[in-house]
């Protein structure tokens, strides 16, 4: 059964004004394109096909909303790096994102790091975005499963040095399952950090 049995998506967001009442809380989940993260969304949803996957980078193309529960959200936006998206359409992201950061909900970020490529600077960046002394700020270290046991404790262990003082991070895979009932855990915390002042 999933965890979330009433979790349903519940609208795409291309302008500020169209977002859902500043009400509740709400998550949102980033990281570079094809890092795994609408698999991850899926895996902690405990829905197979809540969020879009896709082998295409770049697929996530505007700010989509899933609620998990009432006035539980999270928010799925648009990954980063090296997807094929055109400059003007990458443009009009950045006033959307910056109008996200500004809602009372936003209590955390969940960001989703491809094990095999480690902590970049673009992430770093949207760790610093999301404000970490106001914010609670998670990183799940995605497709663990593509390392071995060692590799996995070693990209852990340093992901963890570098991150102490601003997110908690941990192993995770979608395929397997390692780390899913951590992240839902994780997930809940977030929602329940007091608003920014």
């Amino acid at each position: 059964m999933s965890q979330y049995p009433q979790a349903t998506f519940l609208l795409s967001v291309a302008a500020p004004v169209q977002f859902p009442a500043d009400l509740g809380a709400e998550v949102a989940f980033a990281g570079r394109s094809n890092a795994g993260k609408s698999s991850a969304i899926n895996a902690i949803s405990g829905r197979k096909a809540l969020a879009r996957t896709s082998k295409t980078p770049g697929q996530t193309r505007l700010l989509n909303y899933f609620e998990l529960e009432t006035n539980h959200r999270i928010v799925d936006l648009p990954g980063y790096g090296y997807a094929a998206v055109n400059p003007e359409e990458r443009r009009k992201w950045v006033p959307l994102i910056d109008a996200l950061r500004s809602r009372t909900s936003l209590r955390g970020l969940m960001l989703v790091v491809d094990i095999r490529r480690g902590l970049r600077d673009e992430d770093r960046a949207l760790i610093d975005w999301a404000e970490p002394a106001r914010r609670g700020v998670h990183v799940l270290l995605a497709k663990a499963d593509k390392l071995n046991q060692a590799e996995r404790a070693r990209v852990l262990r340093e992901a963890t040095s570098l991150l102490c003082e601003i997110a908690t991070v941990q192993l995770f895979s979608a395929h397997s399952g390692l780390g899913v009932e951590p992240a839902r855990e994780r997930l809940a915390a977030l929602w329940a950090v007091a608003p920014a002042a």
